[in-house]
């Protein structure tokens, strides 16, 4: 009789226990589905050998990515008669996601795919200009961290172009712009 009120009395703690961790986490999801987003404004700049070529913005929330593409369609002089032509799309994608913000501290990760064009002229053999060779670089960084406001620095490429991301961010006080 003892062991069976035992078992009994574990069973309904048990079961009451389960039932109160229950009604907590559906207070909590409950509380985090109101929560409004936390937005970031965040700005990057393309620095490529010590001179900004390009920028992105936005405000982007908490958990979200916004990915945007730029291109830079360049036009190269080539053959023996130095005669404008070997087209280059020179597309730039990045998507930037912010993925912790506080007053102490942003977090971003960011994803970028770069074409670069090399600056070095290449010759044919009967000494012709060839078009440069465009170059693909892709680069990820789970988890820039960064101080409010703040400029911080990501290299991409050392050198043959030298290639960084200047970045910043700070807390939006808008709603998030996709």
């Amino acid at each position: 009789m003892q062991t069976t009120l035992r078992n009994t009395f574990s069973t309904v703690f048990l079961r009451s226990a389960l039932i109160a961790s229950v009604c907590l986490a559906a207070a909590i999801g409950a509380q985090a589905q109101t929560a409004p987003p936390q937005p970031v404004t965040w700005e990057l700049q393309v620095v490529r050998d010590g001179q900004q070529i390009d920028s992105f913005s936005a405000t982007t929330n908490v958990g979200q990515a916004r990915t945007d593409t730029h291109h830079d369609k360049v036009q190269n002089r080539v053959g023996c008669a130095d005669q404008p032509a070997g087209n280059i799309d020179l597309q730039r994608t990045l998507t930037v996601s912010p993925t912790h913000a506080s007053a102490d501290d942003i977090t971003l990760a960011i994803d970028a795919q770069e074409t670069l064009q090399e600056e070095s002229t290449r010759v044919s053999p009967s000494g012709c200009k060839l078009p440069p060779v465009p170059r693909q670089v892709s680069a990820s960084h789970p988890g820039l961290v960064l101080k409010p406001g703040e400029w911080a620095q990501w290299q991409i490429v050392d050198s043959n172009p030298s290639l960084a991301y200047r970045v910043r961010a700070s807390l939006g006080s808008s709603p998030a712009a996709q």
